[in-house]
């Protein structure tokens, strides 16, 4: 059985990272989507409401787990017995820092893969941080995660 694991912070998950997970569905038996705690991030939403969110939004993949973690990610990969780790690139500006990861990963755990994937082109400028800063301000982001996603950052920000 071919297994990926999908790490990120999905605060908030973004269609971009959607469409990464449902094409990795195709390609992999199981893909494990984890939502890392990651506290230097400041994230916007706690952990729980994050696996929540990304449980709720990724519910329609029969072949999706989703947890929560907070050790190393090639400690995770080992634990959940999977074949390697999924990481999407944007643009060519994320690539330096995603083979240095990779690289690190593979120090640390010589079998782990690491598999990467590009969004949809109409998806690749879509970043978190930029969904956080567009819903803090009152703008639109329904074309940029789905609709649960935007009811709860409208619920967070009060508009």
């Amino acid at each position: 059985m071919k297994h990926v694991v999908y790490p990120g912070t999905f605060d908030p998950i973004t269609n971009g990272h959607i469409d990464l997970v449902e094409r990795a569905c195709r390609l992999f038996d199981k893909v494990t989507v984890a939502v890392a705690a990651n506290t230097k991030k400041n994230p916007l939403f706690s952990l729980e409401q994050r696996v929540d969110q990304v449980s709720r939004v990724l519910g329609h993949l029969d072949n999706v787990e989703v947890c929560g973690f907070s050790v190393l990610l090639a400690d995770l990969v080992q634990q959940k017995k999977a074949n390697g780790v999924l990481r999407g690139l944007r643009a060519v500006s994320d690539f330096e820092y995603e083979f240095q990861l990779a690289n690190m990963n593979r120090a640390l755990s010589p079998n782990m893969e690491s598999l990467f994937l590009t969004p949809a082109e109409h998806l690749s400028y879509i970043s978190s941080s930029l969904v956080r800063e567009i819903a803090s301000l009152g703008g639109d982001v329904s074309k940029f995660v789905p609709p649960i996603i935007v009811q709860e950052l409208k619920s967070r920000f009060g508009n």
